[in-house]
């Protein structure tokens, strides 16, 4: 990769973003398309996040995805949403027009994208989602569409109880459970979502007793990695998805919306399989 004068710098903000495996995927399809674009991480403090958000003007980076924990909180800072950012809260991906910055949210489409390529259905099914933060939300969006019944369990009940009544008005099939659900009626749900951050860091806790869960069940994790919750699903006989997909299909998505462009889904994924390994 040549950097010259004109080449176009693409950014991830977050904290932490060392683990991030999207500048392998985007600088492998730039490179492939032969794009002069440049992917670069960039860890940014929550103090930080209006600062940074400025250096994308005055820097002219042509565009950002944003992570954990800034996709709500960058909203305020930028000069436009898409709708479906302002049905979901939550922005993973900003383009750079001339100085306007807008926000998109392409991780709930993403996740779905993710469902379908492994040839799992979502209609008619009962699907839990663990968390209730910005990706909750995004999955939540497309979730409620077709599924059965949504159910949402955060540690902190209101969080739940915000986003059942966020995503309601849409359709009523979303419901805020608390701890006694999960015990006497997870094994009634087909689909579980954890969209928490837990499994990122060693020691952290399981989102839920595993206990709980049953072969038949299908267990996702939006994290990108096999997590102690996966591997220990997995040994229960379940089907269990990380969060490789999604990536992917966010990624494929925020690519087009920068440049325009399809994207290189087979060297994308290529990209993020070398990493992971």
């Amino acid at each position: 990769m040549i950097i010259n004068g004109r080449t176009k710098i693409i950014g991830i903000l977050g904290y932490p973003v060392e683990h991030s495996l999207s500048p392998q995927m985007h600088n492998a399809a730039f490179k492939y398309l032969n794009l002069d674009y440049c992917y670069v991480p960039f860890p940014v403090k929550p103090e930080e996040l209006k600062s940074a958000i400025d250096g994308i003007r005055s820097l002219n980076i042509s565009g950002a995805n944003i992570t954990i924990p800034h996709k709500e909180t960058v909203i305020p800072l930028l000069d436009e949403i898409s709708e479906e950012v302002k049905f979901i809260g939550a922005v993973n991906t900003i383009k750079n027009e001339g100085g306007i910055l807008k926000g998109y949210n392409t991780d709930g489409l993403g996740f779905i994208k993710s469902l379908v390529q492994k040839k799992i259905q979502i209609s008619n099914k009962k699907v839990l989602i663990l968390g209730a933060g910005g990706a909750a939300r995004a999955i939540g969006f497309y979730l409620c569409k077709e599924a059965k019944a949504v159910y949402i369990y955060n540690r902190n009940l209101e969080r739940a109880e915000q986003l059942s009544k966020h995503l309601y008005p849409f359709k009523q099939n979303v419901f805020a459970v608390k701890k006694d659900f999960l015990n006497d009626n997870v094994s009634s749900i087909d689909i579980i979502v954890n969209t928490t951050p837990l499994g990122l860091k060693p020691g952290d806790p399981l989102p839920m007793s595993v206990s709980l869960i049953n072969n038949k069940q299908i267990v996702c994790d939006l994290i990108y990695k096999d997590t102690p919750f996966l591997q220990k699903a997995l040994a229960t006989g379940c089907k269990t998805i990380n969060g490789l997909g999604m990536l992917l299909w966010q990624g494929a998505l925020a690519f087009e919306i920068w440049t325009g462009l399809q994207p290189p889904l087979s060297i994308m994924k290529r990209a993020l399989l070398k990493k992971k390994k």
